[in-house]
């Protein structure tokens, strides 16, 4: 076996995913006790195996295959930045990855983990780095960004190559800017932060700015200036 992460292949052989509807994650199929899913997004689930355990697998829904050979020529484009995790190959259904620890920025706000300023910079100058290699960095949201001993860590590429910008990173950005500290420590439930993400996600629908829907948002919860 030339590459480690070829042991991991027979299990993964036996996942299927499949995407949904109105951007919600997509759904697993199958499986062995010998992958962990470790991410679950709109396009793909990504999964580590106990027989290659420093590589993750970038397992893509069926009808989204295609953006597998994009993503990987952006991973190329991008090189060994320590801002991103490696792209070591592709597959015909999925990407092998390094294996990147620490939690989201989804899961920070989950469990109270605090989100240092330091972090936020590390992503600034990672779309700086980006855009510096001729891509566009879009698709930048809690879930897509590690943090690591203090330091953030970018582990999804594959919307680089569109035109546009969707505003999430800037959005993010100024709701950590302007209302973190009323609840930087505290753990945010599940059903709040999953509420606010499906409300944000069809935003321009219902509200006619950004800063209408903070308002919202800041309503609805308990959270308020001191």
């Amino acid at each position: 076996m030339d590459n480690i992460w070829e042991a991991a292949i027979p299990s993964l052989s036996q996942v299927t995913v499949s995407s949904n509807l109105n951007n919600e994650p997509v759904t697993i199929h199958g499986g062995d006790d010998s992958l962990r899913c470790i991410g679950v997004g709109t396009d793909a689930a990504v999964f580590q195996s106990i027989y290659a355990p420093d590589y993750a697998f970038k397992l893509y829904a069926e009808d989204k295959g295609s953006k597998i050979k994009i993503e990987e020529k952006v991973y190329n484009a991008i090189g060994g930045s320590p801002y991103f995790s490696t792209c070591y190959a592709a597959y015909d259904k999925f990407l092998v990855l390094s294996y990147e620890q620490g939690p989201t920025l989804f899961d920070c706000l989950l469990q109270g983990i605090h989100i240092p300023e330091q972090a936020v910079q590390d992503v600034e100058d990672a779309r700086k780095y980006v855009r510096d290699q001729g891509l566009n960095p879009r698709d930048i949201h809690l879930k897509n960004i590690l943090l690591q001993n203090g330091r953030a860590k970018i582990i999804d590429v594959s919307e680089y190559v569109l035109p546009g910008n969707d505003f999430r990173w800037e959005h993010l950005k100024k709701a950590y800017e302007d209302h973190y500290n009323l609840i930087d420590g505290k753990a945010v439930p599940f059903w709040l932060l999953e509420t606010i993400r499906k409300w944000y996600n069809s935003w321009n629908k219902h509200f006619t700015s950004y800063e209408e829907f903070m308002k919202i948002v800041l309503k609805f919860t308990s959270f308020k200036k001191d």
